[in-house]
Parts: structure tokens; C-alpha cells; sequence
């Protein structure tokens, strides 16, 4: 469960800031949007190799 704590004088919109970084760092609505439909295992797999495709395809940003 996701919560903050309001500080002494510390603004709604100050607080609705952190809350929404708190939130999204949590990986709450990820996870929710994973779980609201079924994924076939071979199809799991299948978009987990492109992705690691693509990330080892992807440039190092240390070339610079």
C-alpha cells in the first residue's frame, strides 16, 4: 500500500507530487495492468526474447 505523511505546512499539490512519484516507482498500476489479462506462456516468452533482442541491438550510452 502506497502512503505519504503530510508535513508541517507542506502544501495538497506539494504532497499530491510525492504521492504520485511514490507511486509510480511502486510499479502498482504496472503490475495491475499485467494481471488484468492472460498471457500465453509461448507468447510470454516470445516478447521476452524480442525484448532482450532489442536490448542487447540497443547502442551503450557510454560510447559517447
Amino acid at each position: 500500500m502506497v502512503g505519504i505523511t503530510l508535513g508541517e505546512n507542506e502544501s495538497i499539490d506539494r504532497a499530491l507530487k510525492r504521492f504520485k512519484k511514490k507511486y509510480e516507482r511502486s510499479g502498482v498500476l504496472k503490475e495491475f495492468k499485467k494481471r488484468t489479462f492472460f498471457v500465453k506462456p509461448s507468447i510470454k516468452n516470445r516478447m521476452e526474447k524480442l525484448k532482450a533482442a532489442r536490448r542487447a541491438h540497443r547502442p551503450d550510452n557510454m560510447e559517447r
